[in-house]
């Protein structure tokens, strides 16, 4: 053992009021402490400041697998109905986790059923989030793994200059909600070199709102780069949550496989989003069942009002740029709100779009008012996916003339540079004779 440091050998049961103790003891002393090889057992964990815990190879952290286990860790922001985390960081600052181990999330226990035609599992009404640092600054997460998580997998929220790096995230990919790295409302983020696989969104990017419903704050300066993720929703995300802004974003030099939607923007609550590029990009985009929103695009951009008092905000300077690779979908860019996308820029774009084994042939602009509040009597679930009188999933919707390699509607300069769609030939039944269709005046459907 080095100096300067404590290790927390396993034990028989429970050891979370024995392991609380030892983390509040490390981080005053300023030593580390470090989780010895085997299966540790806990409930709610809070992480002090000054922290430095060390998982040793072979250290597992088995959490809790009831919502009840996590009653004293609740997080002001709200999300998916979960007000609570396994492990928390309130106001605190200098915190680092390290080291080779894993946290089993048991995302299994929460699953009560399954949807065949959708494609997902059944997740429980309550779930926690894994980790959750909440107004904290000067955090570090390197080298742990994280497998099965419940639900958003690790979320920051409202924190200042943070570092992630070479962390793996293996979630279920049919169990909905389980986001990998969500920074949400936070300034200052450097992720590089993860490895997330999950089925819902990768690295997203998010500005939520508060138990007040005030924005939790804005996302500024932040870069992922070197990661590769796998996700049945969409990789590499900026929204839904956008009630404050988005500004200078990059993802960059990032790997995309088997994944429904590679690169995603989506303004639907207030928040403008400027100044983002997505660059030297490779992406493998499969379309996924009717449960999963999107329709195995390479790149997805939409402005759509969903709430009556928080109007979508402006969609601005983007830039997409040596994106190859391939995608049972289009590229879609869409405006149907009154604060619109412009500015986008797409240079040395070359993809291959191949058909689908579920040739859906549409393009996806959910979440919606529908999806948002639903109908009493509508089939579906809220948030997810909602089906209209005639049985069909509401904001899935076909292409006018058929499936074109490229689709932007209502887009304000828009500069296409060197971009290439490589489509088969014959054209298969339900694709648009044209590889690119850009379209102005298109009446706004869903706002």
């Amino acid at each position: 053992m080095r100096d300067r440091e404590t290790v927390f050998s396993c034990r028989e049961g429970d050891c979370t009021s024995g392991l609380q103790a030892e983390l509040n003891a490390a981080a005053e002393a300023g030593t580390t402490l470090v989780l010895g090889p085997g299966v540790h057992h806990c409930g709610a964990l809070k992480l002090p400041s000054g922290l430095h815990l060390h998982f040793e190879e072979g250290a597992i952290l088995r959490l809790a697998d009831t919502y009840d286990a996590y009653e004293s860790n609740k997080v002001d922001v709200i999300a998916e109905s979960s007000d609570r985390a396994a492990l928390l960081a309130q106001n605190a600052s200098g915190i680092r986790i390290s080291g080779k181990g894993l946290i089993d999330g048991q995302g299994a226990a929460f699953i009560t059923g399954y949807i065949e035609d959708m494609g997902t599992h059944v997740p429980a009404a309550l779930r926690p989030r894994v980790l959750v640092f909440e107004n904290c600054s000067d955090i570090t997460l390197e080298d742990f793994s994280v497998h099965q998580s419940p639900m958003w997998t690790i979320h920051l929220i409202g924190s200042d200059r943070i570092s992630i790096q070479r962390l793996h995230v293996d979630n279920d990919r049919e169990m909905p909600n389980t986001d990998g790295i969500v920074i949400d409302a936070c300034t200052n983020v450097t992720i590089n070199a993860c490895n997330i696989a999950t089925a819902d969104d990768g690295v997203v990017l998010k500005t939520s709102a508060k138990s007040d419903g005030q924005p939790a704050g804005i996302c500024r300066s932040i870069t992922a780069s070197n990661c590769v993720i796998e996700s049945r929703s969409c990789a590499l995300k900026l929204g839904t949550e956008s009630f404050g802004n988005f500004e200078n974003i990059q993802f960059v030099d990032c790997k995309i496989v088997r994944s429904n939607r590679a690169l995603g923007i989506f303004s639907r609550d207030g928040g403008a989003v400027r100044n983002v590029l997505f660059q030297r990009i490779d992406i493998d985009c499969e379309e996924t069942p009717e449960g999963f929103w999107g329709s195995g695009e390479a790149i997805t951009v939409n402005c759509i009002d969903r709430r009556k008092t928080n109007p979508a905000g402006t969609v601005e300077n983007l830039v997409f740029e040596d994106i190859t690779g391939r995608m049972e979908g289009a590229i879609n860019l869409v405006a149907d709100a009154p604060a619109g996308i412009r500015n986008v820029a797409l240079r040395r774009v070359s993809v291959r779009q191949e058909p689908s084994r579920f040739n859906g042939l549409r393009y996806d602009v959910r979440p919606t008012r529908f999806d948002l509040e639903p109908s009493p009597d509508a089939a579906g679930r809220a948030n997810a996916w909602i089906k209209d009188a005639e049985g069909k999933v509401i904001g899935l919707v076909d292409y006018p003339d058929g499936m074109p390699g490229v689709f932007a509607s209502n887009v304000e300069n828009l500069e296409l540079n060197s971009v290439s769609v490589s489509r088969p030939a014959p054209l298969p039944a339900g694709w648009h004779a044209d590889e690119i269709v850009v379209l102005s005046g298109v009446p706004n459907r869903w706002t």
